[in-house]
């Protein structure tokens, strides 16, 4: 059953901090203000970039979640599978200002980390240094392509009235930059970048799957964004893909089968009675991050890797998928 498309500028919430019927749906662009109040400890921002090339993967994250803020980067070497991580966490918040709309800059100053997420006219700039980075200095710099035509795609997934999420996953973003690890430098140009913007108030337990890539296939590029778990039963889903900017939102639900026990051996996503998604997931590397303080639980095994399989557009081209980077995660959370 396909959802509503919103076609106009929404409030997510109403006065009293509900959620704004109106919002509930999906569009091709950022139309949601995200005026999330009340409801602590519930609320929950992030704003997750990643820029990937055929080579190298390189992520950073501002989160606010109440009671504590979150701030990591890490970077990925696929061939030698050099991984480092740096995190940063701060009591209710603190040094955390997330705005409400996709678009906005956001800073985080620490001696460990500092990271800056700017919107500038046609494009977004990271920056990310740190004075030490697996004992080695860091300083990443990339300019992200954001043309007006991109389409991208954008959900609020209702729970209840008190209950909800607004989410922006936005693929295939052009990337220009490099990483600078102690005297080394690292090109991601002609790389590209994934947003994962979310804003909403979430119930304590949450459990889902995500999976997202982007690159060249056939002189087409191709992002994907597949999710599944947490909008079970809702109406609403994060299911779509983009070819050369143009979304086809995908309004069937995803299996995703895969063995918790073994996340290395190969995933299959395919779409619930139709071969819209018809996708398997080989990892060459698994990320872990986990924290477990007693009412605090969060468990995440992401695992990178590349796609094979076919996806069919929603004006019934059936692209074929081969080798295409990206990721696939199982997230268990008590928070």
């Amino acid at each position: 059953m396909q959802s509503r498309e919103l076609l106009d500028p929404v409030l997510l919430c109403d006065w009293r901090g509900r959620l704004n019927p109106a919002a509930v749906g999906w569009s091709r662009h950022p139309l949601h203000r995200s005026n999330l109040r009340g409801a602590w400890p519930r609320k929950k921002r992030w704003n997750y970039w990643a820029i990937t090339t055929e080579r190298h993967l390189f992520s950073v994250t501002l989160s606010h979640i109440d009671y504590m803020g979150l701030a990591f980067a890490y970077y990925l070497d696929f061939e030698t599978k050099s991984f480092i991580e740096q995190t940063v966490m701060t009591p209710f918040g603190q040094r955390f200002a997330l705005p409400e709309t996709v678009e906005g800059e956001l800073r985080f100053q620490d001696p460990a980390l500092s990271v800056l997420m700017k919107d500038e006219p046609g494009q977004t700039r990271l920056a990310v240094t740190t004075r030490g980075f697996k004992q080695e200095p860091l300083v990443a710099e990339f300019a992200i392509d954001r043309p007006a035509d991109h389409e991208t795609l954008n959900v609020v997934v209702p729970w209840s009235e008190r209950r909800f999420q607004y989410t922006s996953k936005q693929e295939a973003l052009p990337a220009r930059g490099s990483v600078r690890l102690g005297n080394e430098t690292i090109s991601f140009d002609g790389g590209f970048a994934t947003l994962d913007f979310g804003r909403g108030i979430w119930p304590y337990k949450g459990f889902w799957n995500w999976a997202a890539g982007s690159g060249v296939q056939n002189g087409r590029t191709v992002g994907l964004n597949l999710g599944g778990g947490w909008t079970d039963g809702t109406g609403q889903n994060e299911n779509g893909f983009v070819v050369d900017g143009r979304l086809t939102k995908v309004h069937a639900d995803l299996r995703f089968e895969y063995d918790p026990k073994e996340f290395m051996r190969p995933w299959r996503i395919r779409t619930k009675g139709s071969d819209q998604v018809d996708l398997e997931f080989h990892p060459f590397f698994e990320r872990v991050a986990k924290t477990d303080a007693l009412i605090l639980f969060s468990e995440v095994h992401q695992m990178i890797g590349r796609f094979q399989g076919q996806i069919v557009t929603e004006a019934g081209e059936r692209l074929e998928i081969k080798d295409l980077v990206g990721w696939a995660e199982e997230h268990k959370a008590r928070w």
